[in-house]
């Protein structure tokens, strides 16, 4: 089964975008995952396929009109995939929904624009609402790469190394330790002598002890929680 990116899109030439290169641009040329959009404007209404209208009740901007959005959304096939709007007033998106929408056949997005979309068709759809931060975009196309990103490093084969994943921030409710390489000494600052030590054991305690200090100092909701926040 291969995962598969069904994107709904004004902008669908955006995409691969950083999609399309360092190893999940590869993963996507080899086949390890797929990638389609579907141009919202083709599902348009009259001569100019307008796909908005003024938000009832008055007020600034312009809204996603429900008829347009579910004709694209039906023209795409399920397929068991989740279809996500991407809106910053939704749940926050999260490592666990990475790693629950990896392990399936793959996601639909839809890309909000302008005031958003009518309520109506988020309901008749059941769309799930997704952001990727508290900050707003102007439309759901970067927001998308983010989520597809997040969730395309993990499929096997994706990575070079698939353990790579086990103890980055995140992966089991914690944020990663700190990282060196070479050179030994830097700016008169050193590597941490227990990581040039050869005792495997003791960097194991160090690298936890450190993810602990990290997350505690930073993200102190996830240590109370014990996952992803």
């Amino acid at each position: 089964m291969t995962f598969k990116a069904s994107i709904i899109t004004l902008f669908p030439e955006a995409f691969p975008g950083v999609l399309g290169v360092s190893l999940i641009g590869k993963a996507l040329r080899d086949g390890l995952w797929a990638l389609e959009t579907t141009q919202l404007r083709d599902f348009g209404q009259g001569p100019h396929k307008n796909v908005d209208d003024t938000p009832a009740g008055g007020g600034a901007g312009m809204v996603l009109r429900a008829d347009v959005a579910a004709a694209a959304i039906d023209s795409v096939a399920r397929d068991d995939r989740p279809l996500i709007y991407l809106s910053p007033r939704g749940k926050q998106f999260n490592q666990a929904m990475a790693q629950e929408w990896a392990a399936g056949p793959g996601v639909i997005l839809f890309c909000g624009r302008f005031e958003g979309l009518d309520e109506r068709v988020i309901e008749a759809r059941t769309m799930q609402e997704i952001a990727v931060g508290d900050a707003v975009l102007a439309g759901g196309e970067a927001a998308a790469m983010v989520l597809l990103e997040a969730c395309v490093r993990l499929l096997p084969g994706v990575l070079g190394n698939d353990t790579s994943t086990v103890e980055e921030s995140f992966s089991d409710g914690l944020l990663e330790h700190p990282q060196y390489t070479r050179p030994r000494e830097w700016e008169g600052r050193t590597i941490p002598d227990v990581l040039t030590s050869g005792d495997h054991a003791k960097i194991e305690a160090w690298r936890k002890a450190e993810r602990e200090r990290v997350t505690a100092q930073r993200r102190p909701e996830l240590k109370r929680t014990g996952k992803d926040a």
